[in-house]
């Protein structure tokens, strides 16, 4: 019985050439139309709680300065992504929508656990990286901010959203379209490349118009996210990465800096880079470790990924 890995599991279900264009333009256009739900929503709570239409929709569009709502608009654009390739999954490929988040089928919440505990030590590298270089990676006030009401619904939307979206950028990018391009290539090491680095360009591109230091930490990130989807068999070492990642660029935000800056940085240095790629290959390092160690599993038994049937 031949077995496959996380990014050729579409080869396990039913497999065409077509499946994979056909499902990338689907997702799309399905989380196209649940993002303008979602704004409809957050707009429609923002006036319930006595902001005017018009000013609701200023807040909810990102013009000028980043509010809360914006904020939230943002994180959940992204959570809905998840709900989107499932359907995808399902309809497109015939496969279990679980088999985007590993290839048990599920999300493997102790080795999710395990790795947020890893993303904390590699941090531990990452500040004594940070203390050394010449220059900081992140330019603040040095001051504290007054904590407002803002900053109040700001910290809410951060606890309770930021996970979804991160998890959702994660479902889109080491997930779908990682097998979705591993599946096209027949060669494995052809299948394992592509799988890895074009997700990752695109997950970068991703983030607009960036400065060169920026764009590329960003590659990073998602090249190193990529190789641990396929090492580790599954998206939890990506998923706990980029909430840890994400809770410390918002928390930094809040407390030294602003939030329009942290979502659309600018005039980054490339001095960042040494502390943000320690802190990404510490992690990596210490993810397939782990796993192999804890006999994390990887791949997937060919015989056992049984497309989904359609209900007459």
């Amino acid at each position: 019985m031949s077995s496959l890995a996380y990014h050729q599991l579409q080869r396990g279900a039913r497999w065409s050439w077509w499946r994979p264009l056909v499902g990338v333009l689907a997702a799309a256009a399905v989380v196209f139309v649940l993002a303008q739900v979602v704004i409809l929503v957050v707009a429609a709570v923002v006036v319930a709680l006595g902001t005017s239409p018009d000013e609701a929709l200023d807040r909810v569009s990102g013009l000028g300065r980043v509010m809360p709502s914006y904020l939230a608009v943002v994180n959940l654009t992204w959570a809905v992504t998840i709900p989107a390739v499932w359907l995808v999954a399902w309809l497109v490929h015939r496969m279990k929508p679980g088999l985007l988040a590993s290839v048990v089928g599920r999300i493997r919440w102790g080795w999710l656990a395990v790795c947020f505990g890893l993303a904390l030590l590699a941090l531990v590298a990452t500040v004594a990286v940070g203390a050394i270089v010449p220059a900081p990676a992140v330019e603040t006030s040095g001051e504290l901010n007054e904590f407002t009401r803002q900053t109040r619904d700001f910290v809410l939307v951060i606890l309770l959203l930021t996970p979804l979206q991160a998890a959702g950028e994660e479902y889109a990018f080491r997930g779908y379209l990682t097998q979705a391009l591993g599946g096209v290539f027949r060669d494995p090491r052809v299948a394992m490349g592509v799988a890895i680095v074009v997700p990752a360009l695109l997950f970068a591109l991703a983030h607009g118009v960036q400065d060169p230091p920026i764009f590329v930490d960003r590659l990073a990130f998602g090249l190193v996210a990529g190789t641990l989807a396929i090492l580790t068999g599954g998206l939890e070492a990506g998923i706990a990465m980029h909430v840890l990642n994400n809770f410390l660029a918002f928390g930094g935000a809040l407390a030294y800096g602003d939030m329009t800056s942290a979502l659309n940085p600018t005039g980054g240095s490339w001095w960042s880079l040494p502390t943000t790629l320690t802190q990404s290959l510490v992690y990596l390092g210490l993810a397939v470790w782990v796993s192999r160690a804890m006999g994390v599993r990887t791949v997937r038994e060919q015989g056992v990924l049984e497309p989904v049937e359609p209900r007459v």
